[in-house]
């Protein structure tokens, strides 16, 4: 079963809950932010974005480091749920550890808690997701993974190809080294999962920033993407693998996705 704790939950409102994972046997905290009309009688029900955190972060990172999250919501009309990744896990159902099945949890059980617990618009046309380095990398891996669970993906600095990283933010503890796994890091890594995308299927903005270290798998996924005739949004920015760039690009990612909720090209 799921448990639910929302203390003194209110419209517009950042509010936490607690969500079992059956998968990983344990609840895993998630922050979810309303905007203010879910409060008001009759309204309806939201589009949700997911919004994943980075390598060293947390389910509070979005909400703490960018608090304008809540004026976003509001202006856009969409409920935001922040969960946790734990650390390093790179939203995978880890082949070598079982305790890491974030990919299951974010995907399945995650959107099935939100689904029931919130006034959501239960569909992939209204469900979006996107996230930071890290979560930049968790959001299109589960998008491109779960098209008829997601309909709309962003990243940010995202670790888009994490093959020329084997030894960093503890990839390898999650699909172990890249000399005696090299399948499991074929098969886990954003750039190889779009050849089996068609065009049309989901909508996709990526950013970086100019001073990123992940600047170059970004550019080499914008290339293949043109390569393969698969429509996108893709800008790159002055700035570093920072808050202050990850704080400006938020509100344009979820612009995106405001319009791919109402339909709009």
């Amino acid at each position: 079963m799921f448990l639910l704790d929302i203390h003194g939950a209110r419209a517009g409102q950042v509010d936490t809950v607690q969500v079992y994972s059956a998968s990983m046997h344990k609840n895993v905290p998630c922050v979810v932010v309303l905007p203010d009309a879910y409060k008001k009688r009759h309204a309806g029900n939201f589009p949700v974005v997911y919004l994943l955190h980075g390598y060293s972060g947390n389910y509070r990172d979005w909400i703490k480091n960018v608090p304008e999250l809540k004026q976003y919501v509001d202006e856009y009309h969409m409920i935001a749920v922040c969960p946790d990744g734990a650390f390093g896990s790179w939203y995978f159902d880890s082949p070598i550890d079982s305790s890491f099945r974030y990919e299951t949890f974010v995907s399945g059980e995650l959107v099935s808690y939100i689904d029931t617990h919130f006034h959501t618009l239960a569909d992939r046309q209204h469900r979006a997701i996107t996230g930071l380095s890290m979560g930049g990398h968790g959001a299109m891996y589960l998008a491109l993974r779960h098209t008829d669970i997601f309909g709309a993906v962003g990243s940010m600095s995202g670790g888009v190809d994490i093959r020329p990283f084997p030894n960093n933010w503890d990839i390898k503890k999650r699909l172990g080294s890249i000399e005696e796994h090299p399948e499991n890091w074929e098969k886990n890594t954003v750039i190889n999962l779009v050849d089996s995308l068609k065009n049309g299927v989901l909508k996709i903005a990526f950013t970086d920033g100019t001073s990123d270290f992940f600047l170059q798998v970004n550019r080499a996924l914008h290339e293949k993407l043109l390569k393969l005739g698969i429509d996108h949004d893709y800008t790159e920015r002055p700035g570093g693998h920072t808050w202050a760039f990850w704080e400006n690009a938020l509100p344009y990612q979820l612009l995106f996705f405001e319009r791919f909720f109402d339909g709009k090209k």
